[in-house]
């Protein structure tokens, strides 16, 4: 049943972000009776929903994931708030409120965030593709006030290891937003003394693996995000061409 649901949410609305909380709630529902049939208390039932809500909701995860990178660097940042209202408000729709920014809030105020296990858990329910858009996302984030400080840098690779994101990965990631000479070959993920079959080679490989197509079921952010990584490694590629020369 929590499949229908969530796929009937998915058609209904587009975003996948709802259509994941329907499932999670879904699963609340389901889980509410006991393996002998026997229904949960309604106190009973109220520790669960705490408990899967904190851990399990998917706009919550990714509130605290956002939370700990905004306050990486020490400030919060009204170019960095916008840039993570924006984000939420296309990718859940009128969903996200008022509420949602006092949970963003709390966890910008905490002391600690539990990314290990956040992060597990993301791990456990998105495939690699998003996980990778993801990590793009965060650094959307440090880089909305117009640079990705050193401390930002450090949360987020933290963050791109517990999710499962590999170095190669996170170091084309990271030189679209943090350059230095060689950050074209970065993001292709080859070394700048590769042959040029080689950096050929590279970019079809990652012209797959990171087109926009894998994120199409996605909500409008995400799918903007892709968008913006694939042209940043066709922009690298051309770079590269043009200072060999090759076509």
């Amino acid at each position: 049943m929590k499949w229908v649901i969530a796929i009937l949410v998915y058609f209904a609305t587009k975003r996948i972000g709802l259509a994941i909380l329907a499932f999670l709630v879904a699963s609340l529902f389901e889980g509410n009776v006991s393996r002998g049939g026997r229904r949960r208390s309604s106190q009973d039932f109220f520790e669960f929903y705490q408990q899967r809500a904190s851990i399990s909701n998917v706009a919550t995860m990714l509130m605290a994931l956002s939370a700990a990178v905004m306050k990486a660097d020490g400030k919060v940042l009204k170019a960095e708030l916008d840039y993570v209202k924006n984000f939420f408000s296309q990718q859940f729709g009128n969903q996200f409120n008022r509420e949602h920014l006092q949970v963003l809030k709390r966890f910008l105020d905490a002391k600690e965030i539990p990314i290990d296990r956040i992060c597990n858990d993301i791990r456990t329910r998105m495939p690699a593709e998003v996980r990778v858009q993801l990590v793009h996302y965060m650094f959307g984030i440090a880089k909305a006030d117009g640079d990705v400080a050193e401390s930002e840098m450090r949360v987020i690779q933290s963050i791109a290891q517990k999710l499962g994101v590999s170095q190669k990965d996170f170091e084309s990631l990271k030189n679209m937003f943090y350059r230095d000479v060689h950050s074209d070959y970065k993001i292709l993920g080859v070394d700048a003394s590769a042959t040029d079959d080689e950096v050929k080679k590279a970019y079809r490989k990652m012209a797959i693996a990171h087109h926009p197509d894998k994120v199409a079921s996605m909500g409008e952010e995400y799918q903007k995000g892709a968008q913006e990584k694939f042209m940043k490694i066709q922009e690298a590629y051309e770079n590269i061409k043009k200072k060999r020369g090759f076509k």
